[in-house]
């Protein structure tokens, strides 16, 4: 099944929105479409130098939610990961890759404001809604 799980992840287009929150708890959210799940236990995202990176550098965990809508609401498919960061790089070759993915993307001014590739561990896969499915349901 994971091979169902990084195609459902890494269709294009699509958007997804990581909630984070600082070591006191304040959360955050925003949306990415950089988002690349790599093997079922990596993710690996480009990062501006903005609010949800600086979550990150004080609590390592997030979460990404995406989501297909359907014609009626128990149509919709979508998923839940439960991330841990794992590094990060803000020089380099990995960076420098990030940045070209996401100029083809979004356009060159996006791709200017990528000050980090991110790698994240997935720590638990869930459904869109959970009413006591595995995550395969949800896809």
């Amino acid at each position: 099944m994971s091979s169902k799980l990084i195609e459902f992840f890494n269709k294009q287009p699509r958007l997804g929105g990581l909630s984070t929150a600082s070591k006191d708890g304040k959360p955050n959210i925003a949306y990415f479409l950089s988002p690349h799940m790599i093997d079922e236990k990596t993710v690996v995202m480009a990062m501006g130098n903005n609010k949800t990176f600086a979550n990150l550098l004080e609590n390592p965990y997030a979460a990404f939610m995406i989501f297909e809508p359907g014609m009626a609401l128990s149509d919709w498919k979508g998923l839940r990961i439960y991330l841990k960061m794992k590094e990060y790089q803000t020089s380099g070759e990995k960076l420098e890759m990030m940045r070209a993915q996401v100029g083809q993307m979004a356009g060159e001014e996006p791709a200017k404001m990528v000050h980090a590739a991110v790698t994240f561990e997935v720590q638990e896969v869930r459904p869109l809604v959970d009413f006591g499915q595995g995550w395969a349901q949800a896809i």
